[in-house]
């Protein structure tokens, strides 16, 4: 009898089995010979990240959930997303209330609602949640980064009214705030929803378990993101590029298998492939997630102009920024118009990446080339951009690090425009696909 074969590869005709003589022939390998388990339950390995402010639709997330994977939405700037999908008005009945502070600095007594709060929340969930038809689940991803003036509260109420929305998963995610369980622990869907965490190291992975220990609720899921990914990057300023995924993601196995933990994990950042995402799955991941090729899909919330502009992008293009308030680098595109703002604050309507106490550095930047402007000199403002803004008005281009390789992923129209792909084509592409082989979408007249 032959020995065992590892999954995935075939001996070449002949008796001799030894170790000189066998030859193992790779077959076709892909991501449907993997399945991801998360608490007893089975999805397609392949993970939509959480794209805010809307980009992450719920179509796109809703995509899929029903080919049986799991699809984020954001609840980053939630009432703003309300106000345009429902015409709600939350941000206008904030922005009347503290009119008042709009030339003012200080915007320490520009406060969220906690009620309208957790209404705009659960009113996006329910909306999302109720349109599911497959096997797939969806997942909030919640930045804990924003902390809108009043971090430890509105955290709270956000994932507290997500769960009572029938959210799935919460995936916690930029910043890691070490409350966060003791915030929802008296929750009744506490032990019932699934828990994930973003991590970009086992020191910030290590921290949060020792709490998650003594509230005997480990997270379901571990999410490895590594510094190709887009937007916010876990790691310091100067020192992002001397890591990579492969390495922390094997850090973390090594980790949890001496702890004697098993918990999935899941790399994320420049998975760009099908084959890419195999080679990880090979290596003990339970699933992957991806983002990027799906920025530019026909459901993702950023403008059709602005997918051309992501298609478009070459590598050079591509840059790692410190123009985020919150102090962690931020990967984007260079001709995103949000690194050109001179705009005034718009906390009283906004005001999603407010510190305790009302403190934001664009707000101190702001009114400090206000003061320094001499007349009839355009205002200058060098180093921070107005996020919430930026991301409301889609003119903060985040974008991983794959970006530049868009382009291989579709077709180039007969107007010179490029076709925007579905998001089962994408899905499916990775799903099915080897060898690193892309299946371009079926293309379209014009």
């Amino acid at each position: 009898m032959p020995p065992q074969l590892c999954s995935g590869y075939l001996p070449l005709i002949g008796n001799d089995w030894s170790v000189n003589a066998l030859i193992l022939i790779k077959t076709t390998m892909n991501v449907d010979n993997f399945r991801l388990q998360i608490g007893g339950k089975e999805y397609v390995p392949i993970i939509i990240g959480g794209m805010g402010v809307n980009i992450s639709t719920t179509e796109l997330a809703l995509a899929a959930e029903k080919l049986g994977g799991i699809g984020h939405i954001s609840d980053a700037l939630i009432g703003y997303v309300c106000d345009r999908i429902f015409k709600t008005s939350f941000v206008s009945r904030k922005r009347k209330k503290y009119a008042a502070y709009s030339t003012n600095p200080d915007k320490s007594a520009v406060l969220f609602d906690l009620e309208e709060l957790a209404e705009a929340q659960k009113k996006y969930i329910e909306h999302t949640v109720s349109q599911k038809t497959g096997n797939g689940a969806i997942f909030l991803n919640c930045m804990e980064k924003l902390t809108m003036n009043s971090g430890i509260e509105t955290l709270k109420v956000r994932l507290c009214a997500a769960m009572d929305g029938g959210i799935d998963g919460l995936t916690l995610a930029a910043g890691l705030n070490l409350r966060t369980l003791d915030l929802i622990q008296a929750h009744p869907r506490f032990r019932d929803v699934k828990i994930g965490i973003i991590i970009s190291s086992v020191r910030a992975l290590s921290i949060f378990l020792k709490r998650a220990i003594r509230l005997d609720r480990l997270p379901d899921y571990i999410v490895v993101e590594g510094p190709l990914a887009g937007g916010h990057l876990g790691f310091g300023p100067g020192d992002w590029q001397t890591f990579d995924l492969k390495t922390i993601f094997n850090e973390v196995l090594a980790f949890l298998k001496k702890e004697e933990l098993n918990i999935p994990v899941i790399p994320a950042g420049g998975i760009f492939t099908g084959t890419d995402a195999v080679e990880y799955l090979q290596l003990g991941a339970a699933g992957v997630q991806v983002a990027t090729r799906f920025t530019i899909s026909k459901e993702a919330g950023l403008p059709s102009e602005v997918k051309q502009h992501y298609i478009n992008a070459s590598q050079e293009d591509i840059v790692v920024n410190m123009a985020s308030t919150t102090g962690y680098p931020m990967r984007m595109l260079t001709s995103s118009p949000t690194l050109r703002y001179t705009i005034k604050p718009n906390c009283e309507g906004l005001g999603y990446l407010l510190e305790n106490g009302g403190k934001c550095t664009y707000i101190d930047e702001y009114y400090q080339a206000l003061a320094a402007r001499k007349p009839g000199e355009p205002l200058f403002i060098k180093e921070k951009t107005c996020l919430c803004t930026g991301m409301a008005n889609y003119d903060c281009w985040t974008c991983g690090q794959t970006t530049y390789r868009l382009k291989e992923t579709t077709n180039r129209l007969e107007n010179g425009k490029w076709q925007l792909p579905a998001a089962k084509d994408i899905f499916l592409d990775y799903q099915f696909s080897s060898d690193h082989s892309i299946r371009l979408p079926e293309p379209e007249t014009i």
